[in-house]
């Protein structure tokens, strides 16, 4: 098969649904990069996606054949979120906001590219709707702050009191947490290729979530329960995961490297960690039996 004129055919149709590059791979949970490698004839997905593609564009599969006469259906172009978009004519100036009190401040739908929030307080502001792309929250007080169906791509929080502060429908790509956190809660959230780093978790709430590409490096997640929720390309590195709870969720692709010890501590923490229920790939399974800690009587491998 041709890749330039599948990625062609991919833009077409993708054009004709109205949807960026972003909007479609916010919706088949990758990264913009690999649906801009398709389209540029780079790369080629699998054939699960094709499928995935072909119900999300609303065309024929032989549409993306080399020799596919399926047309793609007229349609009413979607509607882009308002975080995806900004008036080309509109400049973004970065805004540095350093030792300001925000309390109670509303941002609901305000853009803010590249911001730069730092030692200050956001304690209860309201950021609904915003888009921050790109945007540092270092050193702050945000407990209680509002980012539901905020776009963060590219955002970075650093040092950041999160307690009680919501992200429903959050858009997270390339989000880091680096020793921030504290008790946020995150529902229906997709974090993409995101990383957490140093963040203690065990007042975090995360609910319906999924996590494709994210990184746990050396958290603090004891007591964690993330049943029923979903796990592709994940790294748990060095983190505590003792007394965390797995059980139903959807693990593919997904390592665990556990916290050095001169002790056999970690070994016998890692025991505590519920698989219950939990449905997993053949390699996910097989390094963590290797581990010989983990009870995995009761997981499905598929």
């Amino acid at each position: 098969m041709d890749t330039k004129i599948i990625g062609s055919k991919i833009t077409r149709a993708r054009k004709a649904k109205g949807l960026s590059q972003a909007g479609l791979a916010q919706q088949l949970f990758i990264s913009p990069q690999a649906v801009g490698k398709w389209e540029r004839g780079e790369s080629m997905p699998d054939i699960t996606t094709f499928y995935r593609l072909a119900e999300m564009l609303e065309v024929d599969l032989n549409y993306f054949s080399e020799n596919g006469t399926a047309e793609i259906p007229a349609t009413s172009p979607v509607k882009q979120p308002a975080a995806e978009i900004l008036p080309s004519e509109e400049r973004q100036v970065p805004l540095r906001l350093t030792a300001v009190d925000m309390q109670q401040e509303n941002f609901a739908g305000a853009t803010l590219h590249k911001g730069k929030f730092k030692a200050g307080s956001l304690q209860g502001a309201n950021f609904e709707g915003a888009d921050l792309t790109g945007s540092t929250f270092e050193v702050l007080d945000a407990r209680g702050a509002n980012f539901d169906g905020a776009n963060l791509t590219d955002c970075s929080f650093s040092i950041t009191d999160l307690t009680d502060a919501s992200f429903h429908r959050s858009i997270l790509v390339r989000t880091r947490l680096h020793i921030a956190g504290h008790g946020a809660i995150f529902t229906d959230v997709t974090f993409l290729d995101a990383r957490l780093t140093k963040v203690d978790l065990q007042q975090t709430r995360f609910e319906r979530c999924t996590f494709n590409g994210t990184d746990f490096h050396q958290c603090d997640m004891r007591g964690m329960h993330f049943d029923g929720q979903t796990f592709i390309g994940v790294k748990f590195d060095k983190s505590a995961l003792k007394d965390a709870s797995f059980s139903g969720a959807t693990l593919r692709n997904v390592s665990f490297k556990l916290p050095f010890s001169l002790t056999n501590r970690s070994h016998l923490d890692f025991q505590t960690v519920c698989f219950d229920g939990a449905t997993m790939d053949k390699i996910t399974y097989a390094a963590l039996k290797g581990l010989r800690v983990a009870d995995l009587s009761k997981v499905t491998v598929v």
